[in-house]
This record gives C-alpha cells, sequence and structure tokens, in this order.
C-alpha cells in the first residue's frame, strides 16, 4: 500500500475518532486503530504523526500572516474557556480546520488555558448529532463550533434519488440541536456553513473512478 493510499485511509476512515464514539473505545491502543486499516502499528503510527506536524506547519504559515495572527489575538475567548468542536469528518480529519484552530490557539493564546475539544466522528449525519450532542452538554462548554450537514446531502449508488436526510428533516435537526444547546447550557455557539461541493472535482475522484471500473 503506498504512503497515498495509507494517507485516503486515515482522513476517511479516522479510526481514532471513529473507535472513541463506540462505548469503552476511548480506551482502546494505537494496535487497536491499525488494526482497524489493516495497517502495521508503526506504519499507522508515522503516518499519523506526519500529518499532525503538516498541521502544526499549516498553523505556523497561517499565524505568520499577521492578520490572521492578529484575528486569532482578537477572538472572543476569556482564560479557561472551554471551546468544543463538534462535528463530522471534516472536523474529526486529523489535519482538520478545527486541529489548525487548536494548534494557532496554543501558539498565540497558550498562556490563557483555553482548551478546544473535538468531538467529531466521520460519517455522522445531523441525526447523528442529536444522539451525542449530550456529551457536549454534559462536558459544560463555553462555546460550541458547530458544523454539520454536509452528510445529510449524500447520495449513494450511480443513480441516486434521495440524500441519506431529507432537507426538512436536517433543518428541524439543527433547531433541536439548537434548542437543546441553548437551554442546557450557557454556552456561546457558532454555526459553519457545510463548504460548497465542486462537482467536476468530486466526478473527477479517485473513488469514483474505482467505483465505475468495478461497475463495468
Amino acid at each position: 500500500m503506498s504512503d497515498e493510499q495509507v494517507r485516503w485511509l486515515l482522513k476517511v476512515i479516522q479510526p481514532e475518532a471513529t473507535l472513541a464514539a463506540l462505548p469503552k473505545g476511548a480506551s482502546l491502543a494505537r494496535e487497536a486503530h491499525a488494526g482497524l486499516l489493516g495497517l502495521p502499528v508503526e506504519i499507522y503510527a508515522t503516518e499519523l504523526c506526519r500529518m499532525q506536524k503538516e498541521a502544526s506547519e499549516a498553523a505556523d504559515a497561517l499565524l505568520a500572516d499577521p492578520a490572521a495572527a492578529s484575528m486569532v489575538d482578537r477572538l472572543p475567548l476569556r482564560k479557561g474557556d472551554k471551546v468544543v468542536a463538534f462535528g463530522d469528518s471534516l472536523t474529526s480529519d486529523p489535519q482538520s480546520w478545527a486541529v489548525v484552530l487548536r494548534e494557532m490557539l496554543a501558539r498565540r493564546r497558550g498562556t490563557h488555558g483555553i482548551s478546544l475539544t473535538i468531538s467529531a466522528v466521520a460519517g455522522e449525519t445531523t441525526t447523528h448529532g442529536l444522539v451525542r450532542v449530550a456529551n457536549v452538554i454534559n462536558s459544560r462548554p463555553d462555546w460550541i463550533l458547530f458544523l454539520f450537514g454536509t452528510n445529510d446531502a449524500r447520495t449513494q449508488g450511480p443513480h441516486p434519488t434521495k440524500t441519506l436526510v431529507h432537507h426538512e428533516e436536517t433543518a428541524r435537526n439543527i433547531a433541536e440541536l439548537r434548542q437543546r444547546v441553548s437551554g442546557e447550557t450557557t454556552a456561546n455557539c457558532i454555526w459553519i456553513t457545510p463548504p460548497a461541493v465542486n462537482e467536476a472535482q468530486v466526478a473527477a475522484h479517485r473513488g469514483r473512478r474505482l467505483r465505475s471500473m468495478k461497475r463495468r
């Protein structure tokens, strides 16, 4: 298996975040994470370390821009604030926006005792979020950063006829999430819009090409 394939597996499957969502999953060792992907633990650990290093380098590159550094300095976070990033694979990715933000906060606000916890699982929809949000509420955060809904719009098969979650159900789920966190916490909430999709890039993706070849 090539380095590119190993990296793709780590970014898509994300075993550490996926298994942590299961009962007692957080206590599983790295051997279990590597075994889930069928990889030797040494290869798994090396690639994960490389990806984490690149995320740190991305944070450094962003902070080299005085405007970006100033924005981090001006974030309305108080000393000791607990921040939770809540979402799906876009948040749990080893090189996600949340990982980079955590690195930036550590560099610019490291003496303020601000924590950023990532509570995200690859493949989840807003329906799954309703199940997991209780854990976030119980952690009594000061801020919750939501990025949910991308998987709701996913379709399956070569000629899909429906999304995983109907858009009206997505709206109801998000309304319920908002009601719960506003009623059960004093947290400030930030809702991040899922990124736009580049249809041409998706059509050319290696995974789509492989599925097309198999159908032939």
